[in-house]
């Protein structure tokens, strides 16, 4: 089980990435940051990212983009570290690398396009969709957070979102909410287009059963994976294919000792870690 986290945690093969470099260069946002805190613990970010793309599958456009163009069905566990990857670069990362990375993923994004099953044209850099992938993200990884490792305040629920900004305007968001109380309007007003489908079910299969982890620890992978659907809001919690797929009872107690465990475990040296001695460079050039 460590040896499978601390996989996920680095980059996948091939882009490999030396966060602590160079010295003293700060990242799209600061090391104080509820970001920092959220991303530094696995079950987190495994679980948050989980609820994310349930919830992107379940809007129509997004849902024939992701899936269509993201190598969920062809390989997902590698799919998996390049998404973990993306996501620690944007906070961990030093800004110069963020936004060189992110420039490329607009570029890859501007070839994903076409329709839907009912026949709506999409394209991957459509503002309005690019909205919901960040809002998404945000809300995942803060509310997994918040269930699982340790409760936020109203206030840090609403400062993950203002730290997305910038991240959210290089990839092309310009609407990203600036609070908790935006992402329940965003919700509200996207909840008419949200729906089910096969692929939000072939996604759970997936999820449960790609090697992740060793074979006698693939309970607790799908207990992740339990975790994450617990999490997912309303009206998507409800749809058919999610239904009766979240916790059973007792279990996020068990999902909490994980998550909490976690922290305490040797998990080598992580971006998070390389990120903080990059950052307490420049601290230690100033003083």
């Amino acid at each position: 089980m460590l040896k499978a986290i601390r996989e996920l945690l680095q980059p996948p093969p091939g882009m490999a990435f030396d966060f602590s470099q160079p010295p003293g260069e700060p990242a799209l946002v600061g090391a104080d940051s509820v970001s920092w805190r959220i991303f530094a613990n696995p079950v987190a970010l495994f679980v948050g990212g989980v609820t994310a793309v349930l919830l992107e599958l379940a809007e129509p456009s997004v849902r024939s983009g992701v899936w269509d163009g993201g190598g969920f069905a062809r390989d997902p566990l590698l799919r998996l570290r390049r998404t973990g990857f993306a996501a620690m670069m944007t906070v961990y990362g030093p800004r110069s690398a963020a936004e060189k990375m992110i420039a490329h993923v607009v570029r890859m994004h501007g070839h994903v396009r076409g329709r839907t099953p009912d026949g709506a044209p999409y394209q991957a850099n459509d503002p309005r969709l690019l909205d919901w992938v960040q809002a998404t993200a945000v809300f995942g990884f803060a509310e997994a957070y918040h269930a699982y490792v340790q409760a936020l305040s109203p206030f840090e629920k609403d400062a993950i979102f203002d730290e997305g900004q910038s991240s959210a305007r290089l990839y092309g968001a310009t609407g990203l909410p600036r609070d908790w109380q935006g992402w329940a309007a965003l919700l509200g007003a996207t909840a008419p287009m949200l729906e089910g489908s096969r692929i939000l079910a072939d996604f759970l299969r997936i999820m449960n059963e790609t090697a992740i982890v060793p074979a006698p620890l693939r309970p607790f992978q799908r207990l992740l994976v339990r975790a994450a659907v617990e999490i997912v809001p309303e009206p998507v919690r409800s749809l058919p294919q999610l239904r009766s797929q979240g916790l059973r009872f007792g279990e996020a107690r068990l999902v909490r000792a994980l998550a909490r465990g976690a922290m305490l475990l040797p998990l080598g040296d992580t971006p998070a870690l390389q990120a903080a001695r990059r950052v307490a460079g420049r601290e230690r050039s100033t003083t």
